[in-house]
């Protein structure tokens, strides 16, 4: 197992990686003095891991989530935060979440805002969940206008990756959670990115334990910089600007199956960001191609046709925005990351790049 501490203002956690963790959960609830009242589960994830998870855990009620995007919604909040009054959930009474990115964000944004903040626990099942969106305490639901644009900082007490969890995923879900792995690795860890290189296609059909840690690590070193993303933070939204709105667009309301995973949009987010790091930060052209290169190993689907105009609305709609601009972000070199200030015509470049258009 390793452990990765994770230091911030609200006080000191641990992420614990490693194989068959979720047999080994009530364990390290006890060793982290959390006491769980309330499990918070996908119905997919509940049905493929509850029983070996929750059999550690004496006496938790259960509260099952629909999988899917679409319960990042202030009607499903609503219903969680009234079974949690109507059972006597305290204020110091932890919520588990047990699933994916969804169910981390759903659970995180109740416990945040429920007694003005109870503790939670976040048992990813995803790799996109695992590397990503559950450590640093950012928990949000959804709006109509853009994805986690309702939300708060809540860091966990406890987060626990069991990468066994990841053989259960369709091949897609795992290619979408290593795009964040690229990410991490463009951002700050060049070593990493050589090891993609190498075995891309070996690390998506079985993720190892180390990999995911070290994408880990990179994020909480950000994290730890800057807790409430007043400045570097900002850099984990690398291939996100675009990204966030192609998945907005592409993807109808209420769907079940997307046309495009969060992990396949920032992708082809990533892709704009690395060509306009050459064109605007200084990118060296190999390094260019070495990123291209990559990312064009990834199994993504075609985009359907999309609005530019609506694209660039939905950027401009973005949690980085300050006045007129974006903070858009962008590597200079392989493992080091900055922003520029984007107006409407960086980002229709953007936006161009993205969509290969000439």
């Amino acid at each position: 197992m390793i452990r990765l501490p994770v230091r911030t203002s609200a006080g000191s956690y641990e992420v614990l990686v490693g194989e068959g963790l979720l047999a080994e959960l009530g364990g390290a609830l006890r060793a982290a003095g959390v006491a769980v009242r309330t499990v918070i589960a996908d119905a997919n994830a509940l049905r493929l891991h509850g029983e070996r998870a929750l059999r550690t855990i004496a006496g938790a009620a259960v509260i099952e989530v629909p999988p899917g995007e679409g319960s990042k919604s202030l009607a499903e909040a609503e219903r969680l935060w009234t079974a949690l009054l109507e059972r006597g959930h305290g204020r110091s009474d932890a919520l588990l979440a047990l699933g994916g990115g969804v169910t981390g964000d759903l659970a995180g944004f109740v416990a945040a805002t429920l007694h003005r903040g109870v503790p939670f626990v976040q048992a990813p099942t995803t790799l996109l969940a695992q590397v990503d969106s559950s450590v640093g305490g950012k928990v949000a639901i959804d709006h109509p206008l853009g994805k986690n644009l309702i939300g708060a900082f809540h860091q966990p007490r406890l987060v626990v990756a069991d990468v066994a969890a990841l053989a259960t995923l369709p091949g897609r879900e795992r290619w979408s959670g290593l795009a964040e792995i690229v990410k991490a690795a463009l951002l700050g860890d060049e070593a990493l990115f050589r090891t993609l290189e190498e075995d891309l296609e070996a690390i998506a059909a079985a993720p190892p334990a180390a990999v995911v840690a070290r994408a880990i690590a990179i994020k909480a070193k950000v994290v730890e910089a800057d807790e409430r993303e007043g400045g570097l933070r900002r850099i984990l939204n690398l291939g996100h600007t675009v990204g966030h709105a192609l998945e907005l667009l592409a993807n109808p309301p209420g769907f079940t199956a997307p046309v495009l995973t969060h992990g396949e949009a920032v992708a082809y987010g990533m892709r704009a960001a690395v060509r306009l790091s050459r064109r605007h930060a200084g990118l060296p052209e190999a390094r260019e191609r070495r990123a291209l290169e990559l990312l064009a190993r990834f199994p993504l689907p075609p985009l359907p046709p999309l609005d530019r105009e609506a694209l660039l609305a939905a950027m401009l709609r973005d949690k980085k925005r300050e006045g007129a601009a974006i903070h858009y972000v962008v590597v200079p070199a392989i493992g080091s990351a900055t922003t520029l200030r984007a107006g409407a015509d960086l980002l229709r470049e953007a936006i161009d790049l993205a969509l290969d258009v000439p």
